[in-house]
């Protein structure tokens, strides 16, 4: 009688360009093994073992888009959870936002350091991808590609192709180099990283009434590239999953809600809980996405949106 591991080898033998490669399921002293193996052993430590799969502590994390919004808030999380982060973004110095950061961080007793690049040129972000892990001894386990732009709300018919190209730039080809430099670094040095790309609900639907062909498609090809870059980077033990925010209230998107009411309250009619996002309510998913409590996730589009797309 064959076993599985005969039909994976007969597989690869019949001339699969990427063979099974079977891996052990692993096996931890956690929930109900746990409670099995106390059972029969009175000297087992009963302890609570789920924060514990959360911790980040003697980690490197890279979040691209760090300066500000979504991006800044990711970093805190992961420094909060114990990683030292590296937070990337255009601009050449950090913003006010970013140094009350970075004294948060420091008195949390974490890190959180500022790095100068641009994602949207390859050999840029891949120097500074180089240089984290320099200092590193090689090492970068965790990355969040959020730098992103919207671009300008245009009829498509008209829309600029120089403005089109901006965005795909760096929403579509800076997301890629990020990724590519990072799991270049992963896998020379053999670790099993997460890498989360920053997707949008607007790469699965269409915000009504809002002219943002070029943010739409940049995002929809974000969800594509992490499923593509999950399945070439799964047999080297690397996850690649994206997350999809709703309509969240940051800074930015409140400069504008702040004087159109209206459109904060169209926003929040086209979902069941009746209420945009708040920026903290994405913190949860980066933690798990981040940390070892996602290990068997990967290529999956983890959609926070206050159920919008179930309309």
């Amino acid at each position: 009688m064959s076993t599985a591991r005969d039909q994976a080898n007969s597989l690869s033998a019949s001339g699969v360009r990427f063979p099974v490669k079977l891996v052990p399921v692993p096996v931890k002293d956690v929930g109900l093994n746990a409670a099995l193996k106390a059972e029969s052993d009175p000297l087992f430590e009963v302890k609570p073992t789920i924060f514990d799969e959360f911790v980040l502590t003697g980690k490197v994390a890279v979040v691209t888009g760090g300066n500000g919004g979504l991006g800044l808030e990711f970093a805190i999380v992961l420094a909060e959870l114990g990683a030292k982060v590296y937070a990337v973004d255009l601009h050449p110095t950090p913003s006010s936002d970013f140094a009350a950061a970075v004294n948060y961080v420091n008195r949390l007793g974490s890190s959180l350091e500022y790095r100068s690049s641009d994602v949207s040129k390859q050999g840029v972000i891949s120097a500074t991808i180089l240089e984290i892990a320099a200092e590193n001894q090689g090492k970068i386990h965790v990355c969040v590609a959020a730098a992103g732009i919207l671009g300008p709300e245009i009829d498509c018919t008209v829309y600029p192709p120089e403005m089109f190209a901006k965005v795909m730039e760096v929403n579509c080809n800076g997301v890629f180099f990020t990724a590519q430099a990072v799991a270049k670094q992963m896998r020379l040095e053999k670790i099993t990283g997460s890498i989360i790309l920053i997707a949008s609900m607007s790469g699965t639907v269409v915000n009504r009434e809002m002219k943002w062909l070029p943010y739409n498609t940049s995002k929809s090809a974000v969800i594509q590239m992490a499923r593509s870059l999950a399945c070439e980077l799964g047999s080297s033990g690397i996850r690649v999953n994206t997350l999809s925010p709703g309509h969240i209230r940051t800074k930015m998107t409140a400069a504008v809600l702040d004087v159109q009411p209206a459109t904060e309250a169209f926003w929040a009619s086209l979902n069941p809980m009746g209420r945009i996002g708040a920026v903290h309510e994405l913190r949860g998913a980066i933690a798990w996405l981040s940390s070892d409590a996602s290990t068997f996730c990967t290529g999956s589009d983890i959609m926070v949106s206050g159920g919008h797309t179930i309309w």
